[in-house]
């Protein structure tokens, strides 16, 4: 069926709709070179398999979200942000990065703590719970860095920036550390000489 006025009109076999063909996108396999549904039908249809698709992947369902300019909405926060808060990406077809700042600096952390100590956040936290949410050498200060054996790789446990840069600076060392916490509670740990360069170390 064709529109009066118009012998050009093609009716859209999904809308029934008579349209020009403007409307429909190319097909050279097509007699009139045209595709059999019109544009508004292809893109309905290709949004309902991609929700389908989605779906069965059990992987979240993208809706088209109305982004003014000079704004761009984060996929991993939902918010819709303007370009400051992005970082560039030169590679991207809008020169910007896939995730927001914020976004980013989570999945930074995120990542750093899976990749160097083979532990997620939610790990983390329960780590720091069990330890009553101080560090767990001075008993005091709020615990922020992941600690672990450079030997083995186990984490041992989640101390402030103190305690942390301390045992770096005792390089491990139990020993030294011992020695350490003996001279601070007044016991005399320096070496005494008994004969020409041999020193005791006291017991």
């Amino acid at each position: 069926m064709r529109v009066a006025g118009d012998p050009k009109a093609k009716q859209c076999t999904g809308c029934k709709r008579d349209l020009p063909p403007e409307a429909f996108a190319r097909d050279k396999n097509r007699r009139d070179g045209l595709q059999v549904r019109c544009r508004e039908c292809v893109a309905e249809y290709s949004a309902a398999r991609y929700r389908r698709r989605r779906e069965a992947m059990g992987k979240p369902v993208w809706v088209k979200v109305d982004v003014p300019a000079g704004h761009k909405l984060c996929r991993m926060c939902g918010e819709v942000k303007p370009h400051s808060e992005w970082h560039r990406n030169a590679t991207a077809s809008d020169g910007l990065s896939t995730r927001c700042k914020a976004c980013r600096a989570i999945r930074g952390r995120q990542d750093h703590l899976k990749r160097q100590y083979g532990i997620t956040e939610a790990e983390r936290d329960e780590l720091v719970a069990s330890q009553g949410g101080v560090c767990c050498i001075c008993l005091a200060a709020v615990p922020e860095h992941v600690d672990h054996c450079h030997k083995t790789g186990r984490v041992r446990g989640v101390l402030c920036f103190s305690c942390n840069a301390a045992l770096g600076q005792f390089k491990d060392r139990p020993d030294a550390i011992r020695r350490a916490a003996a001279y601070v509670e007044g016991i005399a740990w320096k070496p005494t000489l008994v004969a020409p360069g041999v020193y005791q170390l006291p017991s």
